[in-house]
């Protein structure tokens, strides 16, 4: 089965043309932020464009904003401030005239994961993503769970502090604390530098707060870790697992399972698991 995974992101449009767990082919495309809804709508033609072919069963798109998955609806997208209501399914399956599958990008990381990587090994697992904010796709019975509009999972929201849980786990901790990019503070981390072991230290504090708050309402049997700053792992392991040994069931904790994801290119896979979770869908398509 051929599909295309497609990644709307802040900065760049990325594609992938998907068979089985490979991708066989790739292309991008910047986006600007300035540009008007057709205008951005322009350049992911350009990029599908580019992948599309006769052999193409379905299109899967992670975005990342609100989403009405089953009428394809996006809504107010994050960095593409035109887009504040954009019926995609129907624009995209007018153009092309095949099945689209579109889904908020957290709840396609936890799909990819369930599909091609570390996920494959659990029934009940989480995809925590980690990165310019705090992301999470819920698989509950090897399905994904939406909630409504796709809002299920947005852990990032939760009050935390003076503020919410994102400000505390993710890239915004780095800048609003530490003036710097959580990339620059792992650089230098991997140097020894004492501030940054530090920034990491309370940073895994943190994340263990959020940790904890998904073992008390969902229970699962994993955590997937993704996202950019996940690669920063070795640096707060320690201090969230030291948060994690607070939580009031040792029993739950102890069979719990974190786990880095693998996979490259994991949001054009998550994407393109939008398509192979609706296989019987497309096959009903004429």
């Amino acid at each position: 089965m051929e599909v295309l995974g497609v990644d709307i992101g802040g900065t760049n449009i990325n594609a992938g043309r998907v068979e089985g767990e490979s991708i066989i082919n790739q292309f991008y495309i910047e986006v600007d932020k300035e540009d008007s809804e057709q205008q951005t709508l322009e350049r992911l033609f350009k990029c599908i464009d580019k992948l599309v072919s006769d052999t193409t069963e379905a299109i899967g798109v992670g975005v990342p904003a609100v989403v009405d998955c089953l009428k394809g609806i996006v809504y107010e997208v994050q960095n593409i401030p035109a887009w504040k209501k954009v019926h995609l399914k129907r624009i995209l399956e007018d153009r092309y005239r095949i099945p689209v599958y579109i889904n908020n990008d957290a709840n396609c990381f936890a799909m990819g994961e369930a599909l091609f990587g570390k996920g494959k090994l659990y029934k009940d697992c989480i995809g925590l993503s980690i990165g310019t904010g705090l992301g999470m796709g819920i698989i509950i019975d090897n399905k994904i769970y939406n909630g409504v509009l796709s809002g299920a999972g947005e852990i990032g929201m939760v009050p935390y502090k003076d503020s919410i849980l994102e400000n505390y786990a993710s890239s915004f901790f780095f800048t609003e604390n530490y003036g710097l990019s959580a990339k620059e503070v792992h650089d230098r981390a991997k140097q020894g530098n004492d501030i940054a072991l530090k920034a990491f230290s309370e940073f895994g504090e943190h994340l263990g707060q959020a940790v904890n708050t998904i073992l008390y309402v969902l229970a699962p049997e994993a955590i997937i870790l993704g996202g950019s700053i996940s690669k920063a792992y070795p640096f707060f392991k320690k201090p969230m697992e030291k948060i994690m040994d607070s939580f009031a069931y040792p029993e739950q904790i102890k069979n719990l399972k974190i786990e880095l994801s693998e996979l490259t290119e994991s949001a054009i896979l998550g994407a393109a698991s939008l398509c192979y979770q609706k296989t019987e869908n497309i096959k009903q398509v004429q």
